[in-house]
């Protein structure tokens, strides 16, 4: 079982995409991860339900946001970031695939494992451990102690799915689908499209449902909500 917990933004400006993803969905910032800024990042984790969105700035030259901005022209997706209670099936069909970890760590129980975008295509991938999650909140480590206090569900209550855009979609999805076991998340669809740039749409579902069809660009990300 994998589910889709938090997609992240890369942004040249911080603290205007959190203030479009706060005005168009009534998002609020629940955290500030003061870790990140080893990676030379500053972020902000922004509850949407019992998921979440992040923005990420970065902060100093070279890092992989800012490589990413560069390669993109401008703000855009980042990463899909899941959650599994057993990574074993996922490292081994990443072993046989030949699969790098970008980030492979173990912080109080959480298990971090980020896969290397250069072996996965599409976009940065995390298949994470958090112990106590459950299907309707539980704990969260990148949003911090309190998140609940910052949940908001008037406009959009959950994340049903992500589109990637690719350059080769037949083969990049294929390996996906394979590294997974399956060919969506499952609490989201994930969806592919021709092009360059990774994260590309989030879909919402909206609660006030006289909004759902409309689309947002925020951060260089289309929300749609459904």
């Amino acid at each position: 079982m994998i589910r889709l917990r938090q997609v992240a933004l890369v942004a040249h400006d911080l603290d205007a995409v959190v203030a479009d993803l706060g005005a168009v969905l009534g998002l609020q910032v629940a955290f500030r991860d003061p870790g990140v800024a080893a990676f030379g990042l500053v972020n902000a984790v922004l509850p949407l339900g019992s998921q979440f969105v992040e923005v990420v700035s970065p902060t100093r030259e070279g890092t992989a946001g800012g490589r990413q901005l560069e390669r993109m022209g401008g703000d855009g997706g980042y990463m899909v970031i899941c959650h599994t209670d057993d990574q074993a099936p996922f490292r081994e069909r990443a072993a046989a695939m030949s699969i790098r970890s970008a980030i492979d760590a173990d912080d109080h129980g959480y298990k971090i494992w980020q896969l290397h975008p250069g072996d996965t295509g599409g976009s940065f991938l995390e298949i994470d451990f958090q112990p106590g999650w459950t299907e309707t909140g539980g704990p969260w480590m990148p949003a911090g102690q309190g998140w609940h206090d910052a949940v908001c569900t008037d406009i959009v209550e959950a994340i049903t799915g992500v589109e990637l855009a690719v350059p080769d979609v037949a083969t990049i999805s294929a390996r996906w689908r394979e590294l997974l076991g399956q060919e969506h998340f499952d609490n989201a669809d994930l969806r592919w499209s021709e092009g360059t740039h990774g994260l590309v749409a989030v879909d919402a579902r909206a609660t006030d449902r006289a909004r759902a069809g409309e689309s947002h660009t925020i951060g260089g990300v289309t929300f749609r909500l459904v």
